[in-house]
């Protein structure tokens, strides 16, 4: 793609290209008329749990692809049940098959629900091939990685999406809409954190074979989860809709949680003892925007504590705040005193239009209904050529925190500049 091509035109031929594929004609049947045909690489717990919001919503599934075959066998057995005995081709013999998968002509889009590792080369293969993304989080972990994405986003013109559910959940949209309206006036400050005891889940068993969250605190550090807690923040600031990351300091503690819990989960002797994790217990990141923002952004997830929620999100502006940690409200000439005003006050009047459609169908989705959300807004991007609403050009902000944290860290604590993914454009562009 050249260089001069705007984003605004980018899109628009991104949406021509959806038009085009709807208009195709195969035998008697258009592409409009037929269910988007969607494969899915990756299908355990998680990606099995997409499979099934997608297949509710009309999709059909010609293909998926796992390397575990009773989680393979799993979801073929779900796809044959639900479309009538009409059981998908299985892709599994090494952990590259997917790309034979991806030699098909009947798919038009694929999900990635692998381990995080792999989400970004199997996206740019996905793209390469023609397919449309929807991309488990997060959806890079080098900053190679991010530039590919966007590169050949670019190059392919395939449309991409972030599968980040959290952006979807009913308070964070109502906190956006309330910000949209101007009520908390100028964003100033934004504090957001994924703090979730995650030791259990480093390791498979108690042979102390390391699941991809382990591989990933043994040879990463840095904030290696962002997108739940950092992508309703960003998008409550406009960040690539008139605003941008331009900076960042990162900080992190030791790795005594972590050494704690394996000394006292595998006996002495034990091989899983010898493992040496990359990854502190705690990282804090403070982000600086174009615009003079500062956001505290916090993961741990290895620290012994409750966490009612996994998640917390707060955001300061010139009138006003919201903080998830009280759900509470606070505006200036509107709440009394200094006293937070529950958010469900302002829930109805500001409820968010995707909401109001389909909340029932949400309701027993998953993570507060947002799952449902995230499917359905990637198939109406597919159908209709819409930009979507978590673009590749948020997805390669966000997750180059990843690799930015970890560069700010070992240079102790320096500031470091964020690249701009969008080339520019997020100047001008608009939600």
């Amino acid at each position: 793609m050249s260089n001069s091509m705007s984003r605004r035109g980018l899109f628009r031929a991104g949406a021509a290209a959806g038009l085009a594929l709807a208009a195709r004609v195969e035998g008697n049947e258009t592409a409009s008329s037929r269910p988007i045909r969607l494969g899915v690489i990756g299908v355990g717990g998680r990606g099995t749990h997409l499979l099934r919001l997608a297949l509710a919503q009309g999709v059909a599934v010609p293909a998926l692809c796992d390397i575990k075959p009773a989680h393979l066998k799993r979801a073929t057995d779900l796809v044959a049940k639900v479309r009538e005995g009409r059981a998908p081709e299985g892709y599994g013999r090494d952990e590259h098959d997917y790309r034979r998968m991806l030699q098909r002509k009947d798919l038009d889009a694929v999900l990635v629900a692998t381990p995080m590792q792999w989400h970004a080369v199997m996206s740019v293969d996905a793209m390469e091939a023609g397919k449309a993304v929807l991309s488990e989080v997060a959806a890079a972990v080098t900053l190679e990685e991010c530039w590919s994405l966007v590169r050949t986003a670019e190059k392919t013109r395939a449309l991409y999406m972030l599968a980040e559910n959290c952006c979807y959940w009913p308070h964070v949209m109502v906190v956006g809409k309330m910000l949209r309206a101007g009520l908390f006036g100028r964003p100033t400050y934004a504090e957001c954190g994924y703090v979730h005891d995650c030791r259990s889940l480093m390791f498979e068993n108690n042979e102390g074979k390391l699941t991809w969250r382990g591989e990933l605190a043994r040879d990463h550090f840095g904030n290696l989860y962002p997108t739940h807690s950092f992508g309703p923040v960003a998008q409550w600031l406009g960040i690539h809709r008139g605003d941008r990351l331009e900076s960042l300091v990162a900080m992190s503690t030791g790795r005594e949680a972590i050494h704690d819990y394996v000394q006292r989960r595998f006996p002495k002797g034990h091989p899983a003892r010898q493992i040496r994790f990359k990854a502190a217990d705690s990282t804090t990141v403070l982000l600086k925007t174009a615009r003079g923002v500062m956001i505290d952004l916090r993961y741990d997830t290895k620290s012994t504590r409750p966490h009612p929620r996994t998640t917390y999100h707060h955001v300061q502006g010139t009138k006003g705040a919201y903080e998830s940690r009280v759900d509470g409200v606070w505006l200036q000439g509107k709440s009394r005193g200094s006293q937070w005003e529950p958010l469900d006050n302002y829930a109805k009047g500001f409820e968010d239009e995707l909401w109001k459609r389909h909340r029932a169908q949400a309701a027993s989705s998953g993570h507060g209904g947002a799952d449902f959300f995230v499917i359905h807004e990637f198939l109406r991007c597919v159908r209709t050529g819409a930009r979507p609403p978590i673009d590749v050009y948020d997805a390669a902000a966000w997750s180059g925190i990843i690799p930015l944290s970890a560069k700010s860290i070992a240079e102790g604590s320096a500031a470091v500049q964020i690249p701009d993914f969008t080339s520019g454009r997020w100047k001008a562009a608009t939600r």
